[in-house]
């Protein structure tokens, strides 16, 4: 399987990197879904020549804008230049209908009244095992992350692969839970030192490295000190995510 770095950025661009999303191809359903969808997820995907009417699903691991607001152009576009026929499950946590809705409507006034040509449904997820979509099954972890609403930690068994995503979190325990065994665990490591509140950083990280378990962690959010320093930081499991990185796994 592959995982496709379409931005790996925070919500203020530091470094020039475009938005948290994340392509993942290769399952054995034959399907590609997407890993949130920042405000550029669509520019990504037009720079690297990707088709979005072959993406299924999409994930959002919490509600705010640099993590699902790129769902308001995914679906502009699919309606008025895609011509997407194929349906499209955005699943996230409790809450996201509504407020990807109110969002779109916000942005484009008129949107929300004007039918889809394609079918669209939302799925909503508490916490623990969330269920199987399309053969992938999801399991959820609270974040520490304010955001209005649940904020998650996401864990995804795809046939033999484990796939793990921290999202946006401070350290919990639960994180060891989540990257238990995964083949890949994308974690955010927002700061160099610790100390700013509702993120992860390398001292909290590097120290607790000897815990988790994933075969291969990406670092990725991070601030511009963070991606400094990241120039002269290693570990054997370690990468730092770069825009348009592919990573198999």
């Amino acid at each position: 399987m592959e995982l496709r770095v379409l931005g790996c950025g925070d919500a203020f661009g530091s470094g020039g990197r475009l938005q948290t999303s994340y392509l993942v191809e290769g399952a054995p359903n034959g399907d590609a879904f997407l890993l949130d969808c920042g405000a550029t997820t669509m520019i990504a995907l037009t720079k690297a020549d990707i088709d979005p009417n072959a993406i299924s699903t999409i994930y959002i691991s919490h509600l705010h804008g640099d993590h699902f607001s790129g769902l308001v152009w995914f679906f502009l576009h699919a309606q008025h230049r895609a011509q997407r026929s194929k349906p499209l499950t955005v699943i996230g946590p409790e809450g996201v209908r509504d407020r990807v809705l109110q969002t779109a409507e916000l942005l484009f006034p008129g949107m929300t009244e004007t039918a889809f040509r394609f079918d669209l449904e939302f799925v909503e997820f508490g916490l623990g095992s969330a269920g199987t979509h399309r053969d992938i099954a999801l399991t959820t972890f609270e974040a520490l992350h304010p955001s209005g609403a649940l904020s998650a930690m996401l864990r995804f068994q795809i046939g033999e692969k484990v796939l793990s995503f921290s999202g946006d979190t401070e350290w919990r325990d639960d994180l060891l839970s989540c990257a238990k065994d995964a083949d890949l665990f994308i974690c955010e490591c927002y700061a160099l030192q610790a100390g700013v509140r509702y993120h992860l950083d390398w001292e909290t990280l590097s120290a607790r490295f000897n815990d988790i378990t994933a075969r291969k962690i990406v670092l990725t959010h991070m601030n511009g000190a963070m991606l400094a320093a990241s120039k002269t930081l290693s570990h054997p499991r370690v990468v730092f995510a770069e825009d348009e990185m592919v990573l198999s796994f």
